[in-house]
């Protein structure tokens, strides 16, 4: 599959890595020459330096025979013209890195698609409905829903108050048990459990499980006296913050503490009167108090330093803040910041890169997600008819080590899969494995 990023920032260089493992034919374009020098000799792709909005060098990277371009550059205009111009020059499917919420409105999508522009991704907006997901439960570290929350996953740490520790998976019970553990975070480690595995303190563990089961989970984790986030802190009044605010449920109470002041303007324009904003700095922990950080469930660091954030999280925990979340930007900072235990990371460039790796696949896939950070994925498939799932029980399709499904849903309904499961065609499959590995699980639904 040859394949063409257009930008090599943050976004556009992640990707360029995560697929040049798989051996794909991978041209990374931007017009900064050092941007691109230390990517050609340390990974399998091709730097050209030329500008996406250029015919001509557009021309010369070979647009006219790309299954996939991607256009991730800062610039949102010119993101869209260089799809436009490279569909029209035999580009088979683009994406478009955009900033702006209403080209994503339903009635717009047929135009675009018209002017060449298939897909369009929105980093910021993802990035805040990770963010939403995540508080609106103190207990959880990651919390995603699969065909309207017919099946759900829950990361959450061990504590000691835990009731599955240091027991062999398959001693915690029979077919009827209502959650299946798909992976288990254990330090710099991502494990997918066999039956003879334990979970230990301090284990990030993800479970999958249907809405019903919900307080079940939370009761053997121990997690039943965490508070459920009703006030939240936001520091940083940027556009994640914006739109986090906005895809927040009524019941939140949202305040947003931002240090510039033409930007607390500028923010009690775009937001409603129910959220307070306030004029100061966020690591001024004098000011955190004053504005009732001790009675927040849930603090949220949004500024543009993942240092800042790491440490403001740190702060708002020692001052008894349950739930807190970081954006961290910096790669090398994540693993960092997970083990000073703030929380949840959030960063826009896995979460951009999972939704545009998706489009790679050849099977019917609804959704990716990078789990823990690139080090696992979970994948939501369609079953088609005839395909390699559906010939056997679970247990005996040879799966690849390192992969589990996790769940599936049936006629709208959540079932959680064990390994006498018949996987059936129609049925949504949500399936966990070790980072690179989905292509491989992708030929059983092909």
């Amino acid at each position: 599959m040859k394949i063409i990023i257009a930008g090599a920032g943050a976004v556009g260089t992640h990707l360029a890595k995560l697929l040049s493992r798989e051996k794909q034919d991978i041209i990374l374009m931007d017009e900064d020459e050092e941007k691109l020098n230390p990517l050609s000799s340390n990974f399998d792709l091709m730097t050209v330096e030329a500008s996406p909005t250029s015919i001509k060098g557009l021309e010369e990277v070979g647009v006219d025979g790309a299954d996939l371009f991607i256009a991730v550059t800062p610039d949102e205009s010119r993101n869209m013209t260089a799809c436009m111009l490279a569909s029209n020059l035999g580009a088979e499917k683009t994406v478009a890195r955009i900033d702006n919420y209403e080209y994503l409105l339903p009635k717009n999508k047929e135009f675009f698609q018209k002017l060449g522009v298939d897909s369009l991704i929105y980093p910021e907006m993802l990035a805040a409905k990770e963010i939403i997901s995540s508080v609106r439960m103190s207990w959880v570290r990651q919390w995603w829903e699969f065909c309207g929350g017919a099946l759900i996953l829950i990361g959450t740490k061990m504590r000691e108050k835990a009731e599955i520790l240091d027991i062999p998976l398959h001693q915690l019970g029979g077919p009827d048990l209502p959650y299946h553990i798909v992976a288990i975070k254990r330090g710099n480690d991502t494990i997918i459990p066999r039956g003879d595995d334990m979970l230990k303190l301090h284990d990030i563990v993800y479970f999958t499980t249907t809405r019903k089961y919900v307080p079940y989970i939370r009761k053997i984790v121990g997690k039943e006296d965490y508070p459920d986030a009703r006030n939240v802190m936001i520091m940083g009044g940027s556009r994640i913050a914006v739109r986090a605010v906005q895809y927040a449920p009524d019941y939140m109470q949202m305040k947003i503490i931002e240090r510039d002041l033409n930007r607390c303007n500028r923010l009690t324009e775009l937001l409603d009167d129910k959220t307070m904003i306030i004029n100061g700095d966020g690591r001024d922990l004098s000011l955190l108090e004053e504005e009732g950080l001790h009675n927040t469930e849930a603090f949220v660091a949004l500024t543009d330093s993942s240092e800042t954030n790491i440490l403001a999280c740190l702060a708002a925990k020692r001052m008894g803040v349950h739930k807190t979340v970081a954006e961290v930007e910096n790669v090398d900072y994540i693993s960092m910041a997970e083990s000073l235990d703030i929380g949840t990371v959030i960063n826009k460039k896995f979460i951009a890169a999972s939704h545009i790796y998706q489009m790679m696949l050849d099977a019917d896939v609804n959704n990716v997600k990078s789990l823990t950070f690139g080090s696992a994925e979970v994948a939501e498939f369609t079953v088609r008819e005839g395909s390699k799932i559906t010939k056997h029980p679970v247990k005996d399709l040879g799966l690849p080590k390192g992969t589990t499904i996790g769940g599936l849903i049936r006629n709208g309904e959540g079932v959680v899969v064990m390994g006498n499961t018949q996987i059936l065609p129609g049925d949504h499959v949500v399936v966990f494995c070790l980072s690179m590995m989905i292509k491989k699980i992708e030929k059983f639904f092909s």
